[in-house]
């Protein structure tokens, strides 16, 4: 077996260039868009607070009750001596810091030579982690070990030994003397109203949330939870529209040592149901509504059909409903009104004190077969991950206002809505709507209202925006943008260069950032500031991530895509460790088995080639469906395209292209011809597709994944055999599909 390791800082070894300081925000209102706010003025908040040492060795009983203060939040990354760098620099020898270290003054931001050193031997990934957990996150006690594994039972551990709590490491909590960011804040209500059957918004002012006052909530919060009989290693289940009240539970349970497993409120009772009893969770917190893109979801009703079942309605003794519309009826017999029990409540919960594995949350992902997998995060290694890649990977930097659009059902809103920025002190924006309502401007008329700094969404936002025309988004004044982020699937190079060229002006930097929900965080990203990303490609590992491409034959094309254990990674899978260990660890023992295909390029940057499931083997020879989707999305017309193999008499397999056209586009009977000859162009005969079917929508997953796995069952006329596509964000792409296959094959 050939193999190739990619020494994840080396390759990463690059200036950064220097970042604008952001322009103070002025009030701004929307509706359904809310913020969690930081001070302005934090960075002398966050000088005033005491800061251990970067090691401590405390053991007494006394030490257990006092955090090590770090300065993790609103703050650049540290020397060592405890002062900043500004600055930008390609060397990795040390420079004097600046005379000044008021903190008062903004600049360009430079990490600490040894955020970006190579990592030898002598140090490595360990020593690297180790490092930022003790800058980022607040330690009630130090832990004494970095990692410890044991990939063929499949055990990974990371700072064993210390003890926090993620409410307290997220800025929310006064988790004894650390002082949370304080700032004045305009509130205004919400209020909605039905008016000719359509539900309208209107919102005063922006919904402005401090961490003082997010600190009262989610303590107010987690004792209503206390009461509830909910208890540490207790799992409660989220199903809640994206509202602040989502956050506070998400908090409340960390900070009484209970396990959240958030639900995306769209998915219907039958998934809500199966993921309930799997988890056995004992409480559900929900809205009698969830409004998004104009309409009213009924989450109350969808949690009733739920746990209408004899085992789910056993399980369950506690239903808690947030009122987000008022809808009458929205409470029903039995249910605590979630707004009212926390106002009865004192604004403080003596946070539980746990260690660094102890798990955090539980996020469900589709498997393979149709069997949704709930993974299991650890406490310490999820925190430290989600901090350090939201500080770097985004260039964030006291004042910016920074928004990730995804919704907290999946782990992008965990990571990068959530935790990650709360870890930094940051603005972080939350978004309760779709990119197209009321129209495709929707998205660029809240960066020029807020003033975003960063931006971050999926490529299939982006592919569906580019349907429509660009003045949707040039209308809008986006010269606040620094940072342009995608996740969720690799971004093919036509939507990279209209997110570049259009939505950026030519000027801001695409993070194209590559992960999973088992990794918690992104393991590869281009490096902003650096000139040379390019459209497409994952580029390179980030900071103390070792990558390894490898394949089971030399002659093989198919590359896997495999690294070794980081801190964020996903532990288990609830109830079946050894499914966690065989699909993860079992197939490259000691590497953790991504599951995607990886080519490297002749400049040593990573591209991701799709899932290794994903090739087709056409007359013997194997080929990436990726590669193939690229080179359709070459022929100016086309949207999006998703590839997949299908039994074919002759060829074994045959290549099945399903295509969306652009609007506008019309179907003649030359477009196929026209697809075909582009795919012969860019890859050659053998890739052209056998069969193009013009559809005008895909089957996705609500976090916008394109579930190829119907695809494939579909072309093979296994119409039977789909699975539950009731998680879909759009079942009923299914059936137009189905109906079109079956004429195209009549």
């Amino acid at each position: 077996m050939r193999r190739v390791v990619l020494c994840g800082v080396s390759a990463a070894a690059a200036s950064l260039a220097a970042a604008r300081t952001a322009s103070a925000l002025a009030p701004v209102s929307t509706a359904a868009a809310v913020r969690l706010s930081s001070s302005a003025s934090s960075a002398s908040c966050a000088s005033s607070a005491s800061s251990a040492s970067s090691a401590s060795s405390a053991s007494s009983p006394s030490s257990l009750l006092q955090p090590h203060h770090r300065h993790h939040h609103r703050c650049h990354l540290r020397l060592l001596n405890g002062q900043q760098w500004r600055g930008v620099s390609t060397s990795t020898a040390a420079a004097a810091p600046p005379s000044s270290s008021s903190g008062e003054e903004h600049g360009p931001l430079m990490l600490h030579p040894k955020f970006w050193q190579t990592l030898d031997d002598s140090g490595g990934p360990a020593h690297f982690w180790g490092e930022q957990a003790r800058r980022h996150i607040t330690w009630y006690h130090d832990f004494h070990t970095v990692q410890h594994h044991d990939t063929d039972r499949g055990i990974v551990s990371w700072f064993l030994g210390g003890i926090l709590n993620a409410s307290c490491a997220s800025n929310c909590g006064r988790c004894n003397n650390v002082i949370p960011v304080v700032k004045p804040t305009n509130y205004s209500e919400l209020h909605a109203h039905s008016a000719n059957s359509q539900l309208h918004l209107k919102l005063a002012g922006v919904k402005q949330v401090s961490y003082s006052e997010l600190h009262a909530q989610v303590c107010k919060l987690a004792n209503v939870l206390k009461l509830a009989g909910v208890k540490k290693g207790d799992r409660v289940c989220l199903y809640m529209p994206m509202t602040p009240y989502v956050v506070y539970a998400m908090l409340a349970c960390a900070r009484i040592g209970a396990v959240h497993s958030v639900v995306f409120a769209g998915f219907s009772a039958t998934s809500l149901r199966s993921r309930i009893l799997d988890a056995g969770c004992k409480v559900v917190i929900t809205a009698d509504e969830a409004v998004r893109g104009g309409k009213r979801i009924p989450l109350r009703q969808t949690v009733a059909d739920a746990l209408a079942s004899d085992g789910c309605a056993d399980l369950v003794s506690t239903v808690l409903v947030q009122r987000r519309t008022g809808v009458e009826g929205g409470l029903r017999a039995g249910d605590i009104d979630l707004i009212d029990a926390m106002a009865k409540e004192r604004p403080y919960c003596e946070p539980e004190m746990l260690f660094s594995e102890e798990p955090l949350f539980m996020l469900y992902t589709s498997g393979s077969t149709g069997q949704p997998k709930g993974l299991v995060h650890s406490t310490a290694g999820y925190m430290t991950q989600a901090a350090v890649t939201h500080r770097a990977i985004f260039d964030y930097q006291p004042g910016d206002v920074y928004a990730c659009v995804a919704d907290v059902g999946w782990i992008t809103g965990h990571s990068y809505v959530v935790y990650g920025p709360l870890a930094n002190g940051a603005t972080t924006l939350l978004f309760e709507s779709i990119p197209t309502y009321p129209d495709s401007g929707r998205y660029w008329e809240m960066v020029e209202r807020y003033g975003i700094n960063q931006f971050f969404t999926t490529p299939t936002a982006i592919r569906r925006l580019m349907k429509d025309a660009d003045e949707f988004v040039t209308k809008y004044d986006r010269s606040s943008l620094r940072v342009l982020g995608s996740a969720g699937e690799p971004l093919n190079p036509e939507a990279w260069k209209w997110y570049h060229n259009v939505v950026g002006d030519g000027r801001c930097d695409i993070i194209d950032s590559w992960w999973q929900t088992e990794t918690g965080a992104p393991m590869l990203a281009p490096l902003v500031g650096t000139n040379n990303h390019k459209p497409g490609a994952a580029m390179q590992p980030f900071f103390g991530i070792t990558p390894a491409i490898l394949n089971d034959d030399v002659r093989s094309a198919v590359l896997r895509a495999c690294v070794y254990r980081n801190p964020s990674m996903a532990r288990t899978i609830h109830g079946d460790h050894e499914r966690y260990t065989s699909t993860y660890w079992g197939v490259y023992p000691g590497y953790y088995f991504t599951g995607d295909g990886a080519r490297r390029d002749e400049d040593g940057h990573l591209w991701i080639t799709g899932r290794v499931d994903d090739v087709i083997n056409v007359s013997g020879h194997r080929m990436g469906t990726a590669e193939i989707e690229s080179a359709l999305l070459e022929h100016g017309g086309v949207a999006e395209a998703a590839v997949v193999g299908y039994p074919h008499d002759v060829k074994g397999q045959g290549v099945y292209a399903y295509v969306i056209l652009k609007a506008g586009e019309r179907v003649t009977a030359e477009t196929a011809d026209e697809l075909k000859a582009a795919v012969r162009r860019s890859i050659g005969g053998l890739a052209v597709p056998d069969v193009i079917q013009i559809t005008p929508d895909l089957p996705k997953t609500r976090s916008g994944k394109i579930m190829r796995r119907i695809l494939r069952k579909i072309a093979a006329n296994q119409y039977d055999d789909l699975g539950d596509v009731t998680t879909l964000s759009n079942p009923e792409a299914v059936t137009a599909i189905i109906d079109d296959h079956k004429a195209i094959h009549a």
